[in-house]
Order: structure tokens, then sequence, then C-alpha cells
């Protein structure tokens, strides 16, 4: 079953490539020297961007994560391992001087892609090291998340 979920390709990642590039970002896909392999690397920005699935890396905010009730002890090992390995690559690429965006799944189901454009737009011309953008959120939120520091999934 999970040997079917794709990692690259996938639907919200093809509608973030298609806005990027219309708006003339050209970029790099899935870049394995770099840890975590990012999604979209922009050297001209210094900037990387992963577009993360709320399920699979356990988005806290989002109202579409919800634990699954089945092997629930499984389960939250292993989105804990995900939220921890995406911590600590998301820090490694700060250290190599990398500027990271989180972009959540739940970001790109809203109706209006231009804003989501307008605002990885607004954050790619920024200064900013650090960005998330998801459903809640209209703009960037810049909380950063802790480095080493254990995380319990609800």
């Amino acid at each position: 079953m999970m040997s079917r979920i794709r990692s690259k390709d996938t639907k919200p990642e093809l509608l973030i490539r298609r806005g990027l590039h219309a708006a003339g970002f050209r970029f790099r896909l899935h870049r394995r020297d770099l840890p975590g392999s990012p999604d979209l690397v922009l050297r001209r920005h210094c900037a990387v961007i992963f577009v993360h699935g709320c399920f699979w890396h356990a988005h806290a905010k989002c109202k579409n994560f919800k634990m699954p009730r089945t092997r629930a002890e499984f389960w939250r090992h292993k989105l804990l391992a995900n939220r921890e390995r995406d911590t600590r690559n998301i820090h490694t690429l700060l250290e190599m001087g990398w500027r990271v965006l989180v972009i959540w799944e739940c970001a790109t189901r809203r109706k209006n892609t231009v804003e989501l454009i307008n605002g990885i737009t607004l954050w790619l011309q920024s200064a900013e090291k650090f960005g998330e953008l998801g459903a809640q959120a209209k703009e960037t939120e810049a909380t950063l998340p802790e480095k080493r520091e254990p995380r319990t999934i609800e």
C-alpha cells in the first residue's frame, strides 16, 4: 500500500511548479545532493522549497491531519520520525546557507492558486531564511521548528 504513495510529481507539487514557472522562476527538481532532496531548488534565490503532504509530515496545525486509529503506535512512531527528519534537514540546509520554504498540501487546496503563487513569490524576493505556508496562513509563518525537540503527535 505505502509503496504506491509517490514522493515526486504529486498534484500539489505540480501545481506549484506550473505556477512558479509561469511567473518566470526557474528551478531544479529533487536534488539528491541536498539534505531531504528538496522538491524545488532555486539557486538564483539560494532557496529550497519542500511541498509536504499534511498526513505524511503530520501537519499539526491542519484540520486535514488526523492520526489513524488502526495501528496507532506504528503510525505515531512513523509520523514522529518523519517530522524529526524534516526538522533535521531544515536545520542542516539553513546551516549550509540555503533559505527554506515549507508549503503544506492544505495550502494548495485553496481556490485561488494565484494567491498562493504570489505568497511564494513574496517570500522568494524577501530576505527571510525560513517560511511556511499552510491553509491557515495567508502569508509565510516564520516559526522555525526547534532543533531536536522531542515531539508528541496527538
